[in-house]
C-alpha cells in the first residue's frame, strides 16, 4: 500500500477503545481507500495503515463478538 500524507489528517477516537484514557486506539476517515489507526496516547508515533475493506471486515467482526479475548 503506498504512504499516506497524514499531516491534515483528521483523527477520532474508536468507539471500542476505553474511555478511561488507557487503551485508546484514534482512526482516521480522511481516506477512501485505506484507515489509517495509531495509539492516542502517541500522536507523533506510528501509525498502522489497513486497506479499507479489511478495516470493515475486522469492524464488522468485532461488532458481531466473532474475536476472542
Amino acid at each position: 500500500m503506498r504512504s499516506l500524507d497524514l499531516t491534515f489528517a483528521t483523527w477520532r477516537k474508536s468507539s471500542y477503545s476505553n474511555q478511561d484514557g488507557g487503551e485508546c486506539v484514534e482512526v482516521s476517515d480522511d481516506f477512501v481507500t485505506a484507515v489509517p489507526v495509531r495509539d492516542s496516547k502517541n500522536p507523533h508515533g506510528p501509525v498502522i495503515t489497513f486497506a479499507a475493506d479489511g478495516w470493515f471486515s475486522f469492524v464488522t467482526a468485532v461488532r458481531r463478538g466473532e474475536l476472542g479475548a
